[in-house]
């Protein structure tokens, strides 16, 4: 057997390997078609005249691959080149640039698709006026009750009870959650608040609302580790560049006495603990908590540093507790944002007056009126990354903004912006025209009284004008009160804020553009006061941006499209909240409590 035979040989001799195969037919003509050579193989002599260098070039590589039957080998590398030219990464000049055109919803047509509809919708009267049938659902399952301070009121009496010892356990067992606290929690109720662990100071970074969280997941958190909370310093920040503080802004005594039985909260921290630290607050340690911690990690990590410093310094705060924390965690939660933080008296006076004066002017329609939250400012415009129609000055204020407020972030080696992208998406802000064609679409009239709230629009003299049209009868505070009511807020954006908020809060119908902590947690407040519905409008941007670039849209089928996205949003005002949801946007069932149906039924059979 030969040494390099694997098999036996049987007495014949190894056979010698095929002949290759022969090429194909198309390539054995002899020099019968152009551009062969006599032995059929492709030479880049060979062209018709005229053709240009690269085409030759192109020609000479494939009747190179062809030879070497490498065709298979080179495949990818031909690919990926023919992509690049296709996408005009690279580009040889050999052929015509093809324009492609963008996709349907991605360039701003809305001052278009307003001046083909405005005829037939000035002329619809076919409808009656939103405001009286907006809110029509039923809601059978039936609605939700306000209910935080009754559950510690319940918690209070039921360990105050000797008589029900097991009762008595078991809700002390609920209300805390550290074996400290459990020990602790009819202690709690029989002769006040235990020994506390410490002082706990945290810094509240952002606008109004961001703030306000802050406050809350404070409140919850000194709660939880049976803590002493200082009143929360704000943050100055350069985009809001407010300098409040917390009781220039809430009502800091309410707020101090509406917790008093829950959690402790002081406005200084002692003398003899100060002096560690020069009685200077920023020397003490600053205790860095990641974002959305869950409450494991302040009873495993935070609560021993707390007991052996007495005090801690927690900045940022914003969101440094997770959504998804123990009922009695989050009850604190509620107690704090919808009970215990009441707007100063100087804010609170000013957002009542002006709630009076929104429903003495639509008296006509039972003193109801829609407010928007119209995120129309040249920053939020700037942030978006969105192109309107303002040409090279838009271009040139925005990219001015982006500088100002974030110092580069926008210019990044590497970083791709795609405005078509972002408004397909539903990112884009709504202009004050889209918002006024919406509403128009679901079916609320020209003399519909409608509060704004926002800050200086962009460009307000232009993007203004069509929704003062469709809405003549649209006011803000500033054309509600008068130049001296309004001077000790007018440089102080969170308070402009939360009188916005206050206006907002009562109004009949809620409108939101732009999502953000305001609208999320008026939405939350909202359902808190009203039976556990929003009454709330979120509009689909997605399905905005296509509508509003759609020429051959028609004011029917345009109002078809608001009237359902309507529909949607009354129906989506009942929603319980989920693990990962905020308590501060769905109070329902940690802050508030089920009304039955048989109380339902037999409340409205007395009334």
């Amino acid at each position: 057997m030969h040494a390099y035979n694997r098999i036996p040989s049987s007495g014949h001799t190894t056979p010698s390997p095929p002949q290759s195969p022969l090429r194909s037919p198309r390539y054995r003509h002899g020099s019968g078609g152009g551009g062969r050579s006599k032995s059929g193989r492709f030479t880049p002599s060979s062209y018709a005249p005229g053709r240009s260098l690269a085409h030759r070039l192109a020609w000479f590589l494939l009747s190179a691959l062809l030879r070497r039957q490498g065709i298979f080998l080179f495949a990818p590398l031909i690919y990926i080149s023919g992509m690049l030219l296709y996408m005009g990464t690279v580009s040889l000049d050999v052929g015509p640039v093809i324009d492609h055109k963008p996709a349907p919803g991605s360039v701003y047509r809305s001052p278009q698709i307003y001046e083909k509809l405005r005829l037939e919708m000035d002329a619809d009267n076919s409808s009656a006026d939103a405001l009286s049938t907006v809110w029509k659902n039923s809601y059978r399952s039936g609605e939700w009750r306000q209910c935080i301070k009754k559950s510690f009121e319940g918690l209070h009496h039921s360990c105050m009870d000797k008589e029900n010892v097991q009762e008595h356990e078991k809700v002390c067992l609920n209300i805390m959650v550290t074996v400290v606290l459990r020990q602790l929690c009819c202690v709690f109720f029989m002769i006040g608040l235990p020994e506390s662990n410490g002082y706990i100071y945290v810094e509240a970074n952002g606008g109004l609302n961001q703030q306000r969280t802050s406050i809350c997941n404070a409140v919850a958190v000194a709660g939880f580790l049976n803590a002493t909370l200082l009143i929360p310093n704000f943050h100055y920040h350069s985009i809001w560049r407010d300098p409040s503080k917390f009781e220039d802004i809430y009502d800091e005594d309410y707020f101090i006495s509406t917790l008093e039985n829950v959690v402790r909260v002081v406005d200084k921290i002692p003398g003899y603990l100060m002096e560690r630290y020069d009685n200077n607050m920023t020397n003490v340690q600053n205790f860095r908590v990641k974002a959305w911690a869950p409450v494991q990690y302040y009873r495993d990590v935070v609560l021993p540093k707390l007991l052996e410093e007495r005090v801690i310094r927690i900045s940022p705060f914003a969101n440094r507790l997770s959504f998804d924390v123990p009922p009695a965690v989050q009850r604190l939660r509620c107690l704090a944002n919808y009970e215990a933080l009441r707007f100063s008296n100087p804010i609170l006076t000013m957002g009542e007056t002006l709630v009076a004066r929104m429903k003495e002017r639509s008296a006509s329609h039972g003193g109801k009126y829609v407010s928007i939250h119209l995120r129309f400012e040249e920053d939020m415009v700037a942030f978006s990354c969105c192109v309107f129609d303002g040409g090279e000055q838009e271009a040139k204020d925005m990219k001015e903004a982006r500088e100002r407020g974030w110092k580069g972030k926008f210019t990044k080696p590497g970083r791709t912006i795609r405005p078509g992208a972002i408004r397909l998406n539903g990112k884009c802000p709504l202009t004050p025209l889209e918002v006024g064609l919406m509403l128009r679409g679901m079916g609320f009239d020209k003399n519909t009284h409608i509060y704004l709230a926002s800050g200086k629009i962009y460009n307000s003299e232009k993007y203004m004008a069509p929704l003062l049209e469709m809405f003549p009868n649209l006011l803000t505070k500033d054309m509600l009160a008068l130049d001296e009511e309004l001077d000790p807020f007018k440089n102080y954006s969170s308070r402009m804020a939360a009188i916005d908020y206050t206006v907002c809060l009562h109004s009949e119908v809620f409108v939101t553009t732009q999502g953000g902590n305001f609208p999320h947690f008026l939405m939350g407040h909202r359902r808190f006061l009203y039976g556990g519905h929003s009454k709330t409008i979120r509009p689909d941007k997605r399905k905005l941006a296509l509508l509003f670039d759609n020429p051959k849209i028609g004011w029917k089928s345009f109002k078809r499209h608001m009237m359902n996205m309507r529909s949607h949003s009354d129906s989506k005002g009942f929603e319980l909240k989920r693990p990962s949801d905020s308590v501060y946007s769905y109070p329902c069932p940690d802050c508030m409590c089920r009304v039955n149906r048989t109380e339902d039924s037999r409340s409205s059979s007395v009334t």
